[in-house]
């Protein structure tokens, strides 16, 4: 029963909408409606910059990290990360947003950090050197989402499980919003030509 509760408030911390919280707060309107209409950090920079942006940034990671250290102080080091998952779960599928949330990059930082800073370290060097080399965030993302679970399993079998299954949700999140904001830029494109040649 307890591992229930603790599966429970990981997801209701994770569900938390920091970007849309701190947006409201600092008078950016509601970021739903600008940009990729995401809650997550980088659509917060769009209006508010890159200080609401690191900001929501740390909260997001911070509510995962929570979620991780209830698991790790209930049921050890695969649970936590277990916490972690469910937490990345709620940032993406918020239950207060018709489970319309980010796509977990984020948190899935804040459970690195609170499983082992080492990985966090690593997996953070790595998406900065692949985001700054492309010049996409994604990229790096990408990437990471590979790396995670083989570092996992150097920890143990059950933590490399947890990281897979964060980094098969958080990739088919990435790869959701990229292929939805494609085919919205197509259709504006299409039908701004449509306008054109009817006027």
């Amino acid at each position: 029963m307890l591992y229930v509760f603790a599966i429970i408030i990981s997801y209701l911390l994770g569900s938390v909408p920091f970007g849309l919280i701190i947006a409201k707060l600092f008078n950016k309107g509601d970021i739903r409606k600008v940009g990729s209409g995401n809650i997550g950090a980088t659509n917060v920079m769009r209006v508010g910059g890159l200080r609401l942006a690191g900001l929501v940034w740390l909260l997001d990671m911070f509510k995962a990290i929570f979620a991780v250290l209830i698991g790790q102080y209930i049921g050890g080091d695969a649970f936590s990360v277990w916490c972690g998952f469910f937490a990345i779960i709620g940032h993406c599928f918020p239950i207060w947003l018709g489970f319309h949330g980010g796509k977990g990059v984020s948190a899935l930082f804040g459970v690195l950090m609170a499983v082992n800073p080492i990985l966090f370290i690593i997996c953070g060097v790595e998406w900065l050197i692949v985001a700054l080399s492309t010049g996409f965030s994604s990229a790096g993302a990408l990437v990471v989402f590979c790396i995670m679970p083989v570092l996992g399993f150097f920890i143990s079998f059950g933590v490399g499980i947890g990281f897979l299954a964060i980094s098969l949700l958080c990739a088919w999140r990435l790869i959701f919003f990229c292929i939805y904001n494609l085919f919205l830029t197509l259709f504006c494109g299409i039908m701004c030509i449509i306008k054109r040649n009817v006027v």
